[in-house]
């Protein structure tokens, strides 16, 4: 389990991270989520103990980080792929941390056959693909067989085949009662991996919630009808509390009734229906929605550039 108290962090006059407290369980896929500069790597250091807070306190199951007397048997870390001496191959990577802690030579080849580099093993890491590079930082993470996994973006760099690896890797972890905690920036993998969210913006705790209630409360409870009487069943919908909008022919959008409501008028007037589709946000539109007001560093859309570049030159002439 990972607990987070109260966690400030200030580099000079900026905060980083704000009275931050949430709590990671095991047994299930936590995700950490956040725009850019919303606290999430120093947050992830607080924990591990690379940076210590102003205020506040961070444990993993129970200790300090620095308290444990074996970390790499509790926790296992990635928060940089490439930070490894890249004139050694990937084995004596991984062998040189192995007996910091007494893990036996064995465990070594069994890490480095789950992530796949069985081929590439002997060779120098330094030449090592981005996506080769973080099969071995997680190896590295796994080494010590760890209750508490922490990842910060594992699947940057890898393909398709390595998406879906890790996902499923991470998941057979938190099934195994496991803590597991990553960071990503890629919305629609951790709509697929992660069962529990941690959010935040600007350094404060946005929301600590499930995937599936955070997705419920940012949907609009619209419901999509296709139907080829689509008229008649607008005016049989109708009523004081009842959006009815239409963006295709045969097809109504309709915010104020549920499916069974607008199934059951149209059963009730012999209404054909061929669709009836309740219509839920999706994690990134989720995201994007609560996370507006925390983004630090906001580009400007190309249609307002473009603009602001014509009434310049305008003046200019």
């Amino acid at each position: 389990m990972i607990e987070a108290t109260s966690l400030t962090k200030r580099y000079g006059p900026k905060t980083a991270v704000e009275d931050l407290s949430f709590t990671v369980k095991p047994g299930v896929v936590t995700g950490f989520l956040g725009p850019n500069g919303a606290g999430k790597s120093t947050t992830m250091r607080m924990l591990l103990g690379l940076d210590a807070p102003t205020s506040g306190r961070a444990s993993v199951n129970g200790r300090s980080y620095a308290d444990h007397p074996a970390p790499l048997h509790e926790v296992g870390v990635l928060l940089e792929a490439r930070a490894i001496h890249t004139g050694r191959s990937a084995f004596n990577h991984l062998l040189a941390l192995a007996a910091t802690t007494g893990i036996p030579r064995s465990r070594v080849e069994e890490v480095i056959e789950l992530v796949g580099l069985r081929e590439v093993a002997k060779k120098r890491a330094g030449g090592f693909s981005l996506g080769m590079g973080q099969r071995l930082g997680i190896a590295s993470a796994l080494l010590g067989d760890p209750a508490t996994v922490i990842l910060d973006e594992p699947v940057n760099g890898l393909d398709p085949e390595g998406i879906l690896w890790i996902r499923n890797l991470l998941k057979a972890l938190a099934a195994e009662g496991r803590t597991v905690f990553v960071s990503s920036h890629l919305m629609s993998e951790m709509a697929l991996t992660a069962e529990h969210l941690i959010i935040v913006g600007r350094g404060r705790l946005i929301a600590d919630t499930s995937v599936k209630e955070f997705i419920r409360q940012a949907s609009s409870n619209t419901v999509r009808v296709r139907t080829p009487d689509a008229e008649r069943l607008r005016e049989q919908l109708s009523g004081p509390d009842v959006t009815i909008t239409s963006d295709e022919a045969g097809v109504l959008n309709v915010t104020g009734l549920s499916s069974e409501q607008i199934g059951q008028t149209a059963a009730d007037h012999h209404v054909v229906l061929y669709e009836l589709t309740n219509q839920s946000a999706s994690l990134e539109e989720a995201f994007m929605e609560l996370t507006h007001d925390a983004v630090e560093y906001q580009a400007v859309p190309a249609a307002t550039r473009k603009t602001a570049g014509t009434a310049t030159e305008g003046r200019a002439a």
